[in-house]
């Protein structure tokens, strides 16, 4: 006998298995097969994420995005960045932006906090701009000594990866200064993470 059987995605994962014990067992790998894609479908739908026009995940930074100092010829323009599905009871949100290959503890590129709740996006130069300031985040002062973005300028050899994390805060001020630290930014944003999304660039000379 043939099972027809439509696939219909339980409530829960517990009613699943209550569901699965009652069918044959052909047709319940088919079923756990299509609610894993089901779920899967689910979590990527709801999952806290971020997105770029101007990086591409695992991709090279391109020109526009790179230091423009010392002997990069870049314009140091800070990326367009778009998130989505923030946890809930997000008050505000936090950028930064690292690179973990540089020697000793890592470099600095950028880091801005308190950015409005309502806030999913920033345009491209949203640093040097003055469109930061205009929602009332303040910038941290990077480890190229610049209050604001500072893109990539490795020294020559291995690419780097640059780290940009969205965080999703559960307070609409961390206190915190213009031009303060990016360590001071990093420990306060810390303390009061809901949640996080992440992408990874590279960048050699």
């Amino acid at each position: 006998m043939r099972l027809r059987c439509p696939v219909v995605a339980p409530a829960s994962s517990r009613s699943f298995l209550v569901f699965l014990s009652r069918v044959p067992m052909r047709a319940a790998s088919l079923v756990a097969v299509a609610f894993a894609f089901y779920a899967s479908s689910v979590f990527a739908d709801t999952a806290f994420t971020v997105t770029s026009a101007s990086f591409r995940p695992g991709a090279a930074v391109d020109n526009a995005q790179l230091l423009d100092r010392y002997d990069c010829k870049g314009l140091n323009r800070s990326p367009q960045l778009s998130w989505h599905n923030p946890p809930d009871g997000t008050r505000s949100f936090a950028v930064t932006m690292f690179d973990p290959d540089a020697p000793g503890r890592g470099w600095w590129h950028w880091a801005v906090a308190g950015i409005p709740a309502n806030v999913d996006r920033l345009p491209e130069n949203a640093s040097a701009s003055g469109f930061l300031k205009k929602l009332g985040a303040v910038e941290a002062r990077d480890d190229f000594d610049i209050d604001g973005y500072g893109g990539p300028c490795p020294p020559a050899g291995k690419p780097h990866r640059y780290v940009i994390t969205v965080y999703a805060l559960n307070t609409p001020n961390l206190r915190l200064a213009q031009g303060r630290p990016s360590l001071m930014f990093d420990h306060e944003i810390s303390t009061a993470t809901l949640g996080y999304a992440r992408m990874t660039v590279t960048y050699g000379r």
